[in-house]
């Protein structure tokens, strides 16, 4: 059985099931994940011993286009042993979802934690939230793997460079077709504030 947040992620995507969504191609990673031999050397071969530091890149403000919709997100540098994250989609001045994420690092390696929201902080998902284990790390890609069901099974950031990453959501539900979903993101330069004026006395 769909749960809340597959179903609602349905409802959000669905005028993009032919340009965002794509049948999953088993063992066939994309073009931009394909990786050389010295990315292979750098992988953690234990994700076990990942931590928060190897995130820390996902720090800041990052914007990102899908088809007639605005995805954004803010994430906190690593403390305490927890990276947060904020996650919005808007159209035509509309949000139709709001996420909150944690990167938390434990013991045996980090763990992704996923809670999707109304714009009035109502939650989807009526149980708890959905936790997403780390499957493996290098200096290009970020695999996350949930082990409890395929609402995603995957959760993957592929890096392109250190302003760029594509975030590839892997749904697999208990019926119909495997869904892959991209969005690219582009890093936001920080809004300088302009000085207050100053009074004349």
């Amino acid at each position: 059985m769909i749960g809340a947040w597959a179903a609602a992620l349905c409802f959000v995507l669905a005028p993009f099931n032919a340009m965002a969504q794509q049948p999953a191609r088993s063992g066939t990673p994309p073009a931009s994940s394909s990786t050389s031999s010295e990315e292979h050397s750098t992988a953690t071969a234990n994700p076990a011993k990942a931590t928060l530091a190897d995130m820390a890149w996902l720090e800041g403000r990052w914007r990102g286009e899908w088809g007639t919709r605005i995805a954004e997100q803010v994430w906190t540098g690593p403390k305490a042993g927890v990276m947060t994250g904020v996650f919005r989609v808007v159209e035509n001045e509309k949000a139709l979802v709001i996420e909150l994420f944690t990167i938390v690092e434990k013991p045996e390696g980090l763990n992704f934690y996923i809670r999707h929201f109304t714009p009035e902080l109502v939650a989807w998902e009526k149980s708890e939230p959905t936790v997403l284990n780390l499957a493996s790390l290098d200096a290009k890609k970020v695999d996350f793997e949930n082990p409890m069901n395929g609402l995603p099974k995957h959760a993957i950031l592929l890096r392109v460079d250190a302003d760029t990453y594509t975030a590839r959501s892997e749904l697999m539900p208990e019926k119909g077709e495997p869904q892959v979903t991209e969005i690219t993101y582009q890093r936001q330069k920080p809004v300088v504030e302009k000085p207050s004026p100053v009074k004349k006395k």
